[in-house]
């Protein structure tokens, strides 16, 4: 009998410090209070170790969402993770995992967030290589080199920020935002933020990560490794507003939800249409933060926790029940199997749409009507309206996979829908996907928004959301058969199903003439010249000698006989000549 007592401690404990992060964020709120708390570790002489805290409403109610899908992900994990002979290990590194987040949202300090954005690049390596096969092995690397970018970019700018005299950046906020060595840390803080978020061109990351176990990308895709960016950025909006880096970072992030939500309608795998769309999320956050709106980007982060690791925990059950298949042209019609996940699953699916009154349409139908309202350029515009409809038709070309279309499973016999365990995790964020979005919108937004609008910028969304669906509907239809016949096209799908050649740009691309050179000095140094002229040539020569020598000393008395007749002979045939 497997001993399950640490995932209960795990989830008990966390669910209490959830609680308790919700009553202080009620209080912190209406109340308008900061908490800075600085706590000195050690002073030697004038010089002083000092752990700095800062404690409000952002702050407790991030933590409180990232406790309560922890909590839910930790149960979860109990059932998924059954057959699993180290389930303890795994256990810890997932509250190791959620220790570095809470460490990250709570510094003020560069110092204190490198701890906790290092901690989330190292244990999400571990998590992600848990799987031990090639396969991980490859992904694990690709995503902890990529986020060591983002962990250089933080070191550089604690270096600039030496010239300060202390690495609490908001005391820097408000009168600093001209200085020539603060352009310097925000371009490092930008550049930190896009790789922790995998917009373009670190994007490649992202989908690779789904080498983990489902548990870990519920948690991963929704509220910790890949809102870290997103969260740092908008502790650090205030300096950022209005500067050359939040126009850069509109064009990458508007282009980055634009490739995603491409790239997710020619996927098949079920997990990587998710951390497409999380990707595509994370460019709409990213985007309107970048128009200068942190408020509502914050707002979209914890609407959007909610339904994408519900998400992530429905496609953990089908896999599981389709014998760990996940090709979506494995599955149909297992919504008469398990109508319970499926109907979790639409639920969330619906939500990341924006379908009205769930949690995902308070965040993103705001976000849309904020933009509309702003004055920014034709293209951007574009790039945000044909995204959203893109979201809508991967969303409806993934259910019609998986509910819809034609029974098509190798076998039945484990379809069930009676894993109490999982149902339960589920069901906690099935009520939060429904209730959060209103929930939060009445507590957030403290000032009434008023949004101005005509009548065609309000149904702007509803029309550009339709057509955007039929143009997804129209790209999908087009089959391997018809890709290759038409060279073009075919062409053409490859480039939007890799996401723009990212993953060979960043991965291959880069490593290729390295691994080719080394490869070349191996063979021709290592394993050629240096061989023969060193260990291998050696040991020949000396080898060589030994045996001469061997056969020297075994034979000596006949090599003594046979050397005085040859001399003897030499000596009678000189004799004859001369």
């Amino acid at each position: 009998m497997k001993n399950y007592s640490i995932c209960y401690v795990s989830f008990f404990f966390l669910m209490v410090f959830m609680i308790m992060n919700f009553f202080f964020f009620l209080k912190f709120i209406m109340n308008n209070q900061i908490l800075f708390l600085e706590w000195e570790i050690i002073s030697l002489n004038s010089c002083t170790i000092v752990m700095s805290l800062l404690l409000d409403w952002m702050s407790f109610i991030f933590m409180s969402f990232v406790s309560l899908i922890s909590s839910v992900v930790v149960y979860y994990s109990k059932s998924y993770m059954s057959s699993e002979k180290n389930l303890n290990r795994f256990i810890i590194l997932i509250l190791l995992f959620v220790s570095s987040m809470m460490l990250m949202i709570i510094s003020p300090n560069l110092i204190s967030i490198l701890l906790g954005w290092d901690g989330l690049g190292l244990v999400s390596y571990c998590l992600v290589i848990y799987y031990q096969n090639v396969k991980s092995f490859n992904s694990g690397m690709l995503t902890v080199l990529s986020n060591r970018i983002g962990d250089v970019c933080i070191l550089m700018a604690i270096v600039w920020m030496m010239n300060y005299g202390s690495w609490n950046f908001i005391f820097y906020m408000n009168f600093l935002s001209n200085d020539i060595y603060m352009m310097i840390i925000m371009m490092m803080v930008v550049m930190a933020a896009m790789t922790k978020s995998a917009q373009i061109p670190f994007s490649s990351w992202l989908p690779a990560a789904m080498a983990a176990p489902t548990p870990v990308s519920a948690l991963v895709h929704s509220s910790t490794l890949v809102t870290a960016g997103v969260y740092l950025m908008i502790r650090f909006s205030v300096l950022l507003e209005n500067t050359i880096f939040f126009k850069f970072l509109l064009l990458i992030s508007s282009l980055t939800m634009f490739m995603a939500g491409i790239a997710a309608n020619y996927e098949f795998d079920l997990k990587k249409i998710i951390a497409l769309s999380t990707l595509s999320q994370l460019g709409l956050m990213m985007s309107i933060l970048s128009l200068g709106f942190p408020l509502l980007a914050f707002f979209h982060l914890l609407t959007h926790a909610m339904f994408k690791a519900l998400l992530f925990m429905c496609a953990g059950v089908i896999i599981h029940m389709m014998m760990d298949i996940q090709d979506l042209r494995y599955m149909g019609g297992i919504s008469k199997f398990i109508p319970l996940t499926c109907l979790c699953l639409s639920i969330s699916n619906l939500s990341l749409c924006g379908m009205p009154f769930l949690s995902g349409f308070y965040s993103k139908d705001l976000i849309l009507e904020m933009m509309s309202m702003s004055n920014f350029n034709l293209f951007i515009y574009l790039l945000f309206y044909i995204s959203t409809g893109l979201t809508m038709f991967y969303t409806f070309r993934l259910l019609f996979y998986l509910l819809i279309n034609d029974y098509n499973l190798l076998s039945i016999f484990n379809l069930y829908d009676e894993d109490y365990c999982m149902l339960k995790s589920m069901f906690v964020l099935l009520f939060m996907s429904l209730i959060s979005g209103s929930l939060l919108s009445w507590m957030i937004f403290t000032i009434p928004m008023f949004v101005y609008l005509t009548i065609f910028m309000k149904l702007l969304v509803l029309i550009v959301v339709s057509i955007g669906g039929l143009m997804g509907y129209y790209v999908s239809l087009l089959s391997i058969k018809m890709m290759c016949k038409f060279k073009k096209t075919y062409e053409l799908s490859t480039f939007f199903v890799s996401m723009w050649f990212m993953p060979n740009l960043s991965t291959y691309g880069l490593s290729y003439f390295y691994l080719n050179l080394s490869n070349n000095l191996i063979k021709n140094n290592d394993m050629g010249w240096v061989e023969m002229l060193s260990g291998q040539g050696l040991y020949k020569n000396m080898k060589n000698y030994s045996i001469f020598y061997q056969i020297f000393q075994i034979n000596n008395f006949k090599i003594f006989l046979f050397s005085f007749i040859l001399w003897v002979l030499i000596f009678f045939l000189s004799l004859f000549i001369f």
